[in-house]
């Protein structure tokens, strides 16, 4: 519960950076993904490195498209591989996030100093490597029993 608890105090302050230039913190990923790979992923690659699984990349995608944030196109080596690409304008709206979002994880975590980080940063790395998907599955089933027993 203190994983979850932390989790969504964190992510509070990084949506409402994000709603301020309306965008989700899905697509802000997207972004962020798509920013280190300049010559685009394809949507399956999108889709794998996203840190939150979302079942419908395709639509994700359509909606960042409309904006003019990103753009897609078929592979020329495999037609049947739609490449997903960030654009200029998809840039410069990270650009504009850049430093409000480092400034909300200073005053997040900077407390914490750069040993404890370290520490905090490996530990959840082990946490993920080691199974993370039982260790959610068996708190959401917990949880769930305890809400019926209520």
């Amino acid at each position: 519960m203190d994983l979850w608890r932390t989790c969504d105090l964190l992510s509070r302050g990084l949506a409402q950076i994000l709603k301020a230039e309306d965008i989700s913190p899905t697509q802000y990923n997207v972004l962020r993904i798509l920013r280190g790979s300049p010559d685009g992923l394809p949507c399956g690659e999108i889709a794998s490195r996203m840190i939150t699984r979302d079942p419908d990349v395709t639509r994700l995608l359509d909606r960042l498209e409309k904006r003019g944030l990103i753009s897609r196109f078929r592979d020329t080596k495999d037609r049947r591989t739609v490449i997903g690409k960030i654009t200029a304008e998809g840039l410069k709206l990270l650009a504009r996030l850049d430093e409000p979002i480092q400034e909300i994880h200073r005053k997040q975590l900077g407390h914490l100093g750069r040993n404890r980080l370290r520490a905090l940063t490996e530990l959840l790395a082990a946490a993920r490597a080691n199974g993370v998907d039982f260790f959610y599955e068996y708190i959401c089933c917990n949880e769930e029993r305890h809400n019926a027993s209520i």
